[in-house]
């Protein structure tokens, strides 16, 4: 197992962790993203991390989903009735499934492409919309289809103008190991998309964050061909008075835009790793320059930030909410993942998604490799949102340490933390990280033997890493025990 007897430290200043909760009134809610450019990062490689917070009851069901060949003539249903040709293959992907949500699904495919995405309310008011629009289908298509994130941009585009865009709008995410991209779609048949420099960090907290851009620029910013024209014939944008075209500025809801818990969180994520400090307001720049090479342990304690993540921070009784930044993480962060899209080596191993089948908060990444044959048992459930009675069923009976029931288990023992004191919460993360520290220390080990034997025996080679990734599994249900023992 790979949670050390070591006595944990823990935060034992209880009267500071209350008095947190209450100068923030500012609650994390909604998505949060994070694109690590090839050049910012430990590895040499692109980095993606999400969270997707959504409102009770919800499962997550994890797939893997192999390549598949389709005849002539087989065509593509849309979600509200429009259709397409299907393409001649498809691509082996991996899928974060949440039954009866439209646009909370996660994917990452063979390429290395992978894709989620972020609610980014427009001001779009006169949507056009062909065939019943496009939402459910665009996320999956790309994953389908695309063999590199800059074609998935490009394939996104083009639906997203034959189709129209059904909801108000939003930021996909799309990145491979070489590029990471801002895909912000607007109701209706407009879009803009800017690449994330190899060298710095974005991330989006439900608005967008494109603001100047350069369309001549085609190796960084790709668009719906009539993006400024259009929202100078809607009133949004005057270049006379306006002066420099501001996406962001143009197209985003206002209310969305102003919102302390949107810009607040994007800028409590730059506070971690930005190499020069950023005053907080709701004009964020695109991405920043981090002050080291960004490793994935970084991002997850991005993504663990929330209230009792401040209390170092916010202990003097001077410091503003504004100073010690929002919560990122909440009890409505469903799951979570941080994806290495690693070239260097086969991409069935070069590919690992960390995923977090709870709040991370108050859960654990665990590492699986692309080349996975399927997730264990447990990890997939009926394709059907739960109602809230069995839902609430689920999470209020004793805790069972069942690994044939993995998001039941963990979700379960997030139910029995809400109250929890500092300490209890401080040990959770601490061992959390410990269980992690041990997985990045036998990560490289573990690759290079799996590496040695894939070119002759892939299976083997495959069974080596899964055995890896099962041990760290086990080891979170070992410390799920343990704090719920010792509480």
């Amino acid at each position: 197992m790979f949670v050390k007897k070591t006595v944990v430290r823990l935060f034992s200043v209880v009267a500071v962790f209350v008095f947190c909760l209450t100068i923030f009134a500012a609650r994390c809610e909604g998505c949060y993203s994070i694109v690590v450019g090839k050049k910012a990062s430990v590895d040499g490689c692109v980095i993606i991390a999400h969270n997707e917070d959504d409102g009770l009851p919800q499962i997550v069901n994890h797939h893997k989903i192999p390549r598949k060949k389709h005849p002539s003539g087989e065509t593509v249903k849309l979600r509200n009735g429009g259709q397409l040709a299907q393409a001649g293959q498809t691509w082996a992907y991996i899928w974060s499934e949440m039954p009866g949500m439209l646009f909370s699904d996660s994917y990452l495919n063979e390429w290395g492409v992978s894709i989620t995405s972020d609610n980014c309310p427009s001001r779009e008011d006169k949507p056009e919309i062909t065939d019943g629009g496009i939402g459910y289908m665009l996320r999956c298509l790309v994953a389908q289809r695309a063999k590199t994130a800059r074609e998935g941009v490009l394939l996104a585009g083009k639906l997203v103008e034959r189709f129209g865009y059904i909801d108000s709008g939003r930021t996909y995410i799309i990145c491979d190991p070489d590029e990471g991209w801002l895909f912000c779609v607007v109701n209706g048949k407009h879009w803009m998309a800017q690449r994330v420099a190899d060298d710095e960090v974005a991330m989006v907290a439900n608005t967008y964050t494109i603001r100047r851009i350069d369309l001549s620029n085609k190796n960084s910013f790709l668009a719906s061909k009539d993006i400024i024209k259009y929202a100078v014939s809607r009133g949004w944008y005057n270049p006379k008075e306006d002066g420099p075209f501001d996406f962001a500025a143009v197209y985003s809801n206002p209310n969305s835009a102003s919102n302390y818990s949107n810009f607040g969180r994007q800028w409590s994520g730059f506070k971690y790793i930005a190499a020069k400090a950023i005053k907080i307001g709701p004009k964020l720049p695109f991405s920043v320059v981090p002050k080291r090479k960004v490793r994935v342990a970084d991002i997850m304690q991005i993504l663990r930030h929330d209230y009792k993540g401040t209390i170092i921070e916010a202990s003097s009784p001077q410091r503003s909410p504004q100073e010690s930044g929002t919560p990122v993480c909440s009890d409505d962060t469903q799951t979570s993942f941080v994806a290495q899209l690693r070239k260097d080596k086969p991409l069935d191993i070069g590919l690992v998604y960390w995923m977090c089948l709870s709040s991370p908060r108050t859960s654990f990444y665990i590492p699986y490799y692309f080349g996975i044959s399927e997730f264990p048992a447990g990890f997939s459930l009926e394709s059907q949102r739960p109602s809230k009675d069995f839902f609430n069923d689920k999470l209020n009976c004793p805790f069972q340490p069942d690994p044939l029931n993995a998001f039941w288990m963990f979700s379960n023992f997030r139910n029995k933390l809400p109250d929890a004191s500092a300490d209890t919460i401080a040990k959770v993360k601490a061992l959390a990280m410990e269980i992690e520290n041990d997985a990045f220390a036998l990560q490289k080990p573990i690759e290079e033997a799996a590496r040695r034997l894939y070119a002759r025996d892939k299976n083997a080679a495959m069974q080596i890493l899964t055995n890896y990734s099962n041990g760290i599994y086990l080891s979170s249900i070992e410390a799920m025990q343990k704090v719920l023992s010792e509480k």
